[in-house]
């Protein structure tokens, strides 16, 4: 108790130090270059301007005599670079910046009257990161067939190997635990498997970066993803507005209205959306029943550029989801005869409340030196009801979370040197509710009680990137993670890596070696819990608290450009102790976090991204080849008090996780058409998904692995002028459905999306 309430003061001592506390802003980078003539002298005076792609945000430099210029606290995304100098002819390109990268830029300018060179090596631009990122953009997620959906995710799951949805929940490289990062900042989060909405509205962002493994000491510790958010911002609006207006089947329709406009140094937006349609889980039979679903978000932010060397920004949202849980009306089919799970007599609901805000404090004190500390605040609810006569149990389950704290980092370059230092921490509050009524009198009804809980995490790390030449970049750091919630637990971890760049083929080797930390679900156990999971007599019957995550990751990787093409592979292991997961409890529908005592993930990635190909288009092919298994007792949660009973026990030897699928491959394909036109498409191939039910003979499948299913998905759009466009999307355009999984989650059995067909009307303005 003594050590809780020390870990508490040290969570609130945190928070209230981060005005003063320096920081490394992971969103932002230094693009460095060098112009010069044909016979490399170097150019003084040259004027450069770098422009983002999407809006208005421009930076501008003036090369030195020595012909080198650098542009400091450069936002992630793709940029226009347009150099000039007086009697030379002015050249444009364009650069991907990523966060935590130091893009360097080599400018040939040929003497007026003469073609124009620039040199931009796609492994130049990030070779001091060993982190696998994938870069999307806006035009990619208004382009992208269903990607700009209030719920879709096929931003993510398009782009990025080993990267899909399988019963409601994203998954990444094995696991659910995934950041979410604003502006570089990231939201608090301890949950797993409790809300099945999206964090934020894609129609609401500007680019996303999106990480897996291998990971800085300056990234915090939920392993399998990092999704870091570039908002859309008033830098792309001068007193302009957007009327989105979405129509479908399903009785599907959205609406979004956004604001935004700029001054020389403040800019700001804002957006509304709301959403609604009768197809929003994934139903457990190929028919969709009671599954309605229905979304209101607000979205907001602010950057003010106080000084030159001083920007503040503020992002806020609030959103609520609401969703009706799919349910099998058939009481004669083997989902239900197998007895695995039946959801024929339910009719479920789900309502998510989910808001957050969080300013931010960037000071530079150098075009090689800044600082940025960012309070914020995260508030979560999930709950899930059921009717009062559902058979054979009716549940109450609502989960309230309110997180507060701070985020702070100092970066600087000294020399060969890139040091950064910092602290992440948040004091985390949960409040919940659980009841059940037994209708089929199996066991006794437990009326509704509440529960509450606190936890206090409290993180500080240093790391250096260390630059031997051009060639080679050596990375290390260490994390020290303080986390008090159902235990009080300890850890420093490192993290270390490297890059090599061959030269002349300006290949990218890169490995990486280091553990991490991920903080337990902060659970609340009232008296109904427990009262009914003693009366299951065998099985999980038992709570004992979670101990939190600890990884260690292998990676090996290698990034291959050529003509603008850009070939990236890796091959990586995650050995897992206390394996996070979530399991449902008794005949309730709650899905109680569990940790198993280890697991094992690894897989080889693939990923092809080429330049756009003339006025034709753009290419992207993501593979994934993975193996996810866990390994021995389910030792936190609700575990069994009856030894070796087999709910808990899972063996000595690995056996896959229920969302394990071994082969993932997605490959599309954008293409520009005459006339302000384009046509875009996705195929998705899995090779199909755990069988729960395998050797049971029940139903038509009897393997280990559920069917391979393939989708393709379609979209189209035409632009008017500036102020009108029109789309139109396909997704899954043969309707062909498969089950997908029948893990014990949500609904029960999944089945893939049917057929949806949505037609989007864009509608700029200014006022």
């Amino acid at each position: 108790m003594l050590f809780r309430s020390a870990i508490a003061r040290i969570a609130m001592a945190a928070l209230a130090a981060a005005v003063s506390l320096p920081c490394h802003a992971t969103i932002l980078s230094t693009v460095r270059g060098v112009v010069h003539d044909p016979q490399h002298f170097p150019i003084q005076d040259a004027q450069v301007s770098l422009k983002a792609a999407g809006s208005s945000l421009e930076f501008k430099a003036v090369s030195s005599s020595d012909g080198v210029f650098q542009i400091a606290s450069v936002p992630l995304g793709v940029y226009r670079v347009h150099v000039e100098a007086k009697g030379f002819a002015e050249t444009d390109e364009t650069v991907t910046v990523l966060s935590g990268t130091n893009p360097v830029i080599h400018v040939v300018l040929q003497p007026a009257g003469v073609k124009t060179t620039v040199t931009v090596s796609a492994s130049e631009q990030a070779p001091d990161t060993v982190t696998p990122t994938t870069l999307v953009t806006r035009s990619d997620i208004e382009e992208t067939p269903g990607a700009n959906r209030t719920l879709g995710t096929e931003m993510i799951t398009d782009y990025v190997p080993g990267a899909y949805m399988t019963h409601d929940m994203l998954h990444m490289r094995g696991g659910h635990q995934t950041s979410w990062l604003i502006d570089g900042i990231s939201i608090p989060n301890t949950k797993i498997a409790s809300n099945v909405g999206p964090q934020i509205d894609p129609k609401d962002i500007d680019q996303l970066e999106i990480e897996r493994g291998s990971y800085g000491s300056d990234i915090g510790d939920r392993t399998y993803g990092v999704f870091n958010v570039l908002p859309r911002s008033g830098f792309e609006f001068n007193r302009d507005g957007e009327l989105t207006v979405m129509g479908g089947n399903f009785y599907t329709g959205e609406a979004q209205l956004s604001l935004g406009d700029h001054s020389e140094r403040t800019a700001w937006y804002a957006s509304v959306t709301g959403s609604r349609s009768h197809y929003g889980l994934a139903p457990p039979v190929a028919g969709v029943y009671h599954d309605a679903t229905n979304s209101q978000s607000g979205f907001a932010n602010i950057t003010h550029n106080q000084t030159d060397k001083d920007q503040l920004r503020l992002d806020g949202q609030f959103r609520r989801d609401y969703f009706q849980v799919p349910y099998d009306p058939n009481p004669d089919d083997y989902e239900t005869t197998s007895g695995y799970y039946s959801s024929v007599g339910l009719r479920d609901v789900q309502a998510e409340h989910d808001g957050f805000v969080i300013a931010n404090w960037v000071h530079t004190f150098s075009p090689k030196s800044l600082f940025e500390c960012a309070p914020f605040y995260h508030y979560n609810v999930s709950n899930y009801d059921s009717n009062p006569n559902d058979q054979p149990v009716a549940t109450t389950w609502h989960q309230t979370s309110n997180y507060v704290g701070g985020q702070g980092d100092l970066h600087a370059q000294v020399g060969w040197n890139d040091f950064s230092t910092g602290f992440y921490s948040f004091y985390q509050r949960e409040n919940d509710l659980f009841g059940v009524q037994v209708n089929d009198g199996s066991a006794p009804s437990e009326p509704n009680a509440p529960g509450g809980a606190s936890a206090a995490l409290f993180e500080c790390y240093v790391a250096d990137h260390l630059r031997l030449g051009h060639y080679i970049t050596l990375l290390g750091g260490e994390r020290l993670s303080v986390f008090d919630g159902g235990y009080s637990e300890t850890a420093i971890y490192p993290r270390i890596g490297a890059t090599v760049i061959i030269p002349r083929l300006r290949w990218v080797l890169r490995g990486f070696y280091g553990h991490f930390f991920q903080p337990a679900p902060l659970l609340t156990i009232s008296s109904s819990v427990l009262n009914y999971a003693s009366d299951l007599g065998g099985g999980e019957n038992t709570f004992t608290p979670l101990r939190s995550e600890r990884d260690e990751e292998h990676q090996f990787g290698i990034m291959i450009p050529y003509r603008g093409w850009s070939l990236d592979v890796d091959t990586f292991k995650t050995r897992i102790n206390n394996f996070l997961d979530h399991s449902n409890l008794g005949e309730s529908n709650m899905y109680f976090p569990i940790s198993v005592d280890g697991a094992l993930v690894r897989g080889w990635e693939l990923a092809i991204r080429s330049p756009r190909l003339g006025h034709i288009g753009q290419f992207h092919l993501t593979y994934s080849n993975q193996i996810a298994e866990q390994r021995g007792n389910i030792i936190g949660g609700f575990v069994c008090s009856l030894p070796n009973a087999p709910a808990c026990d899972l063996g000595s030897e690995y056996s896959p996780v229920d969302h394990d699928q071994r082969d993932t491959l997605n490959t599309g394909f954008t293409t520009s058409l005459p006339w302000h036109t384009w046509f875009a498409s996705n195929v998705y191939y899995g090779s199909g998904f755990v069988n729960g039910l395998a050797g049971a003979d029940e139903g038509p499948y009897n393997g280990n692995y559920l069917p391979a299913h393939t989708t393709f998905d379609v979209s189209a759009g035409h632009t008017f002028g500036e102020q009108l466009k029109v789309a139109v999307n396909v997704l899954n355009v043969t309707d062909h459905r498969v089950l997908l999984d029948n893990s014990v989650t949500i609904g029960g059995f999944h089945y893939n999306d049917p057929r949806m067909i949505q037609g989007q009307i864009t509608y700029r303005f200014h006022f």
